[in-house]
């Protein structure tokens, strides 16, 4: 066992002695001259790696490159200067296919070279074109990295902010299948709302709703289709409807007014020069996601509209929860009853024809026998004609019965049309018919829907439209509805212009849903609520 009984022992040190030391005053810091903190200084200062990039690239900007053997690159911040000689030559080559509208594979790292380069302004002098060539690159190269979903979305939001490019946002969002940051997603909702609404689409509302409409059973199995299409539409025919009994639209009706201010960070996570547009940009917009009133209303139009479909669909259930308003809900009914049918219509199949070649082999030498067989022999009755003409009447007396009966088939020849005189008749009868018909058809292209001057100021600029929009037995059709007998009248217009009612029908439902943004005709009828229109029509 080890004995650690020993005593400690300490060795002296004396302190007392003066050491000498060179004295150096720290300066006043009021009196040290500071240099300014910017990073455009070049002559003796140090560049960022984000500037110098850009410097960088400027100088290569025009550079082409050969064709030369692929390279492999990887890095985390990829820039010119990471690159190797023979990196470099690659990434110059490629550039150059890509530029003439090739995009051989690549490596991500020389992806990010380029679009780092597009962002600072280098390869492009039309900012259109820049644009272009960003969402060109993203859409080729997305299958092979689907890593770049994550950056060049917010990067062209930026891009185009910064250029004020005319875009689409809802383009971007429909790339990705994604979302867009909700301050964009509130700008582009907006501007559809109050002027391009035709332009709404399934997933950009789908950021509005109060539930998942993708975990819907009916959505799964067979809605996703039939939702994608007709909730757009909903909304478009909800803002028409308003706009004609309210005299306001959506936006309105909310009171989606109140705006907001932000700042917006730009090109994160890029190797960006923030001296060419800024660390930022300001944003003001509507935010109408945080509108609580918007929201239920477009989650109650998802509902009722969903509803509809699953029973013209035939599918069974329903969902529960709020309803729309009887008014609104009525009317997305009675829109979906009308369009369903007409669209279901046309993907009937069709019956197929299919001709029996024997059959019709048959058929043609049965008719070539018909004819034959009813052929005149032309020849045969002009020689017969002019025997008769030519016999003498009075040879002698026992001839003379037989002159009488001569001279009698004569006349009858004589006074009978002749086969060129029954072609002139007809020639005249045919042309006077045609000539009738120019008469009716110029009578029914004067057609036009006109009121009267007193009701013309109360009218509504959509219902002009209608009236232009329309053809003439369209009008027709509407004073036939108009009349005492409307089935017969209206039977009667179909049968003039070679059609059929249901089908003048639909055509004018079709130009009502354009103009004034509603079905007009309903069950065959004009919809009540538009007969005080056409009370004031000119007859």
């Amino acid at each position: 066992m080890e004995d650690n009984s020993r005593q400690l022992e300490f060795t002296e040190i004396d302190l007392s002695e003066d050491v000498s030391t060179t004295e150096v005053p720290i300066p006043d810091r009021s009196t040290l001259a500071r240099a300014p903190l910017d990073k455009q200084v070049t002559n003796g200062g140090v560049l960022s790696s984000e500037r110098r990039f850009a410097e960088e690239a400027r100088q290569y900007v025009e550079l082409c490159g050969d064709e030369t053997p692929f390279v492999p690159f990887m890095s985390y911040w990829p820039t010119y200067g990471v690159m190797s000689e023979s990196q470099r030559s690659w990434y110059f080559y490629w550039r150059t296919e890509v530029r003439a509208e090739r995009y051989p594979d690549t490596d991500l790292s020389y992806l990010f070279v380029h679009i780092y380069e597009l962002i600072n302004g280098i390869g492009w002098q039309d900012p259109e074109w820049g644009y272009e060539q960003l969402k060109r690159l993203w859409v080729n190269y997305r299958e092979r990295f689907p890593q770049l979903d994550i950056y060049m979305q917010d990067w062209l939001v930026d891009y185009g902010l910064v250029h004020q490019v005319h875009m689409s946002f809802t383009e971007i969002m429909d790339i990705t299948s994604g979302f867009l940051p909700m301050e964009i997603s509130d700008m582009e909702l907006h501007r559809l709302l109050t002027s391009d609404m035709s332009k709404l689409s399934l997933k950009l509302l789908s950021r509005y709703y109060e539930y998942d409409i993708t975990l819907s059973k009916f959505y799964r199995d067979q809605g996703q289709i039939a939702l994608e299409r007709y909730i757009p539409q909903v909304m478009v025919v909800m803002e028409s409807y308003l706009q004609r009994t309210r005299g306001i639209g959506l936006i309105d009706h909310l009171q989606l007014t109140k705006e907001k201010s932000i700042q917006r960070t730009l090109f994160r996570k890029a190797v960006y020069d923030d001296t060419l547009y800024g660390k930022s940009i300001d944003l003001t917009f509507v935010p109408v996601g945080e509108s609580a009133p918007f929201c239920s209303l477009v989650t109650r139009v998802f509902r009722c509209t969903e509803n509809k479909l699953r029973e013209l669909l035939g599918f069974r259930g329903r969902l529960r929860g709020k309803t729309l308003d009887t008014e609104f809900a009525q009317v997305i009914e009675r829109y979906l009853d009308k369009v369903f049918a007409a669209e279901q219509e046309d993907l009937k199949e069709k019956p197929t024809v299919r001709i029996d070649l024997e059959k019709l082999a048959v058929l043609q030498q049965e008719s070539d026998y018909v004819r034959e067989a009813l052929m005149i022999d032309e020849e045969a009755y002009s020689d017969d004609k002019l025997a008769l003409d030519n016999q003498p009447l009075n040879q002698h007396q026992g001839m003379q019965v037989i002159g009488e009966q001569v001279t009698s088939k004569k006349d009858e020849f004589s006074t009978s049309p002749q086969p060129e005189d029954v072609n002139v008749q007809r020639t005249t009868e045919t042309m006077e018919f045609y000539d009738g018909r120019t008469d009716m058809e110029t009578k029914e292209e004067d057609f036009t829907l006109q009121w009267e001057d007193s009701f013309i100021a109360e009218l509504d600029e959509e219902w002009v439209l209608f009236a232009n929009e329309i053809a003439p037995r369209h009008v027709q059709a509407i004073y036939a509805l108009l009349g005492d007998e409307p089935d017969r009248e209206l039977m009667q217009v179909a049968e003039r212009n070679g059609t059929m009612p249901a089908l003048m029908l639909d055509e004018i439902n079709d130009v009502a849903m354009e103009t004034i943004g509603d079905l007009l005709i309903d069950n065959d009828r004009i919809v009540p609520d538009y007969i005080t229109v056409f009370e004031h029509v000119k007859r």
